[in-house]
């Protein structure tokens, strides 16, 4: 094998997906498509691949993530992750991908199919043809034109579903607790509160994610809330809808019929719905299409292959995404956020425990670094100082290590600056030998590429965040500066800039020094034991 086939990106693709994925997948790195793994030959093979790609037959889970000591990224070619533990793989720094809008249409469409479906008892009228009856009255419908939508959730897939029952005549009214009233109006939707919309709907259709608050969301006592004659569907996630509860609501006359393509478990081979003839059922057919499998491969292929190159990526589910043509301006913050935070871990002893991570952007930084912007500054500062007490951390895991850690993140801005266009300011407060503990160090830019230490610990400096650094506390005295410098020259240091910052004649000061190598640990000893000499750090960035 050569040193450039030993070097590339392996990727294990463990579940269908379409060839054009594939084909995109091998541009850039080894693939394989291992189909039908057991756990346990998963869990085997997984450690020698960088990425694995899944649909939602694979079960990425905590054991399999864990043994992926080489992953750096799960792709999932659809949109629910509910089979991949993206907790896990956030603590271990995966990044974790999706392709959120690739079976939009198709799912939509196969809800507007399943409602219609169920309006006019089209499955079973098939059925009844086959067998050769011609049963006319015995399969009455019902029109959907002027009848009430309850959508439960709006998100993409929510939105199409809406607009397409707009077209067949319908009312739509919706709750969704993520999308604000404006924004619903802007869409052309009512939006209200849960129990109103499944009191007034004659029809009711899921799209929401699965997740802690949305299991059995629709149960026994959402049932009781509804018309007598609803209809619902769910083309969703199994386990949004609780079947034992609409099994009674069926047997009762409560609900007319229900079309459902996701189940809590699947297949549903003992599921009680099966017997129950005004439940229409397929096997998760929602993003069954060719043109939804083909955009979820290629879109999965994309995001993995951005991920493996260490660039942003727009649809990771444990990652801060920023829009590309934000990076330009961001950029020379990110450097300067990394340096920043190196300094002021460097300015802690590693034996410490931090407690409060505080960051506060002020003038224009303030402003256009609004939102999630500033947030991957904060995060680009998190990692950095993390990185210096702990192995393995990266731009997935900062803010998850911190919160296991105990660490309280904090972020505050304005756009007032007194000095400076832009300053960013980080404060560390950690604790040591039951004694706390603060560091604080602020930074700018002069240029794009002119990044600038000017505070540390309160004293006003102007410093290249570069090399190798003193930082130097003293009692502001005659002889120090000079022996201090004596000791380094006489060590054969080069002094490639000085800055010293103090608050007054004969308190104390800070002296910040740019060397043009390491200093040893007797040559740092030497200059601790220079009069009025308080500590110095050696730094690294």
């Amino acid at each position: 094998m050569t040193k450039n086939e030993a070097s590339k990106n392996r990727v294990l693709v463990s579940d269908n997906l379409s060839e054009e994925g594939i084909i995109k997948l091998r541009e850039f790195a080894d693939v394989d498509v291992l189909l039908d793994l057991s756990k346990d030959e998963l869990k085997a093979r997984i450690a020698d691949y960088d990425a694995l790609v899944v649909r939602s037959g694979t079960k990425a889970t905590k054991e399999i993530i864990e043994a992926g000591t080489r992953l750096k990224v799960i792709g999932r070619a659809g949109v629910g992750v509910d089979n991949i533990d993206v907790e896990t793989a956030t603590e271990r720094g995966i990044l974790v991908v999706n392709a959120p809008s690739a079976n939009t249409i198709s799912a939509a469409e196969h809800t507007i199919g399943m409602l219609l479906s169920i309006s006019r008892n089209i499955p079973a009228a098939n059925g009844s043809m086959k067998s050769g009856k011609w049963e006319r009255k015995k399969y009455m419908g019902v029109e959907v034109n002027g009848k009430v939508l309850g959508v439960i959730g709006l998100g993409r897939v929510g939105y199409e579903v809406s607009k397409m029952a707009k077209g067949l005549g319908m009312r739509i009214v919706a709750y969704d607790p993520f999308i604000s009233p404006d924004k619903a109006r802007e869409l052309g939707i009512a939006l209200s509160s849960f129990t109103d919309v499944i009191s007034v709907a004659d029809f009711i259709t899921m799209h929401t994610p699965l997740v802690k608050d949305t299991h059995h969301l629709i149960g026994k006592e959402a049932f009781a809330q509804m018309k007598e004659g609803v209809r619902v569907i769910n083309c969703a996630r199994g386990g949004i809808l609780d079947e034992a509860a609409l099994a009674a609501a069926i047997r009762s006359g409560k609900v007319a019929g229900a079309a459902l393509d996701v189940f809590e478990n699947e297949p549903p081979e003992t599921s009680e719905l099966l017997e129950l003839g005004e439940v229409i059922m397929t096997p998760h057919l929602g993003a069954s299409t060719k043109e939804a499998q083909k955009a979820a491969a290629v879109t999965i292929a994309e995001e993995v292959i951005t991920a493996l190159k260490n660039e942003p990526v727009r649809n990771a589910l444990n990652m801060i995404y920023v829009e590309e043509e934000m990076m330009d301006t961001l950029n020379p913050y990110l450097v300067l956020a990394e340096k920043l935070g190196r300094l002021c871990a460097q300015l802690i002893p590693k034996s410490s425990r931090l407690e409060h991570f505080n960051v506060s952007y002020e003038g224009e930084i303030g402003v256009t670094g609004a939102g999630d912007d500033t947030r991957i500054i904060t995060v680009a500062m998190l990692k950095s100082v993390l990185s210096w007490f702990t192995d393995g951390v990266n731009y997935v895991n900062a803010e998850a290590i911190a919160k296991k850690s105990g660490i309280k993140v904090t972020e505050s801005k304005t756009e007032d600056s007194e000095h400076f266009p832009s300053l960013i300011t980080l404060s560390i407060t950690a604790q040591r030998d039951g004694k706390k503990e603060k560091k604080t160090v602020a930074g700018t830019l002069f240029g794009k590429n002119d990044l600038r230490i000017v505070q540390i610990d309160g004293y006003r400096v102007d410093a290249s965040p570069s090399g190798y650094m003193l930082i130097c506390s003293f009692l502001d005295k005659p002889k120090v500066i000079g022996p201090v410098c004596t000791v380094l020259g006489g060590s054969g240091i080069n002094i490639a800039g000085m800055q010293v910052g103090r608050e007054k004649v004969g308190g104390e000061a800070v002296m910040v020094l740019n060397v043009d190598s390491s200093v040893s640990e007797d040559t740092m000893a030497e200059i601790k034991r220079v009069q009025n000499v308080i500590d110095v750090k050696l730094v690294k960035l």
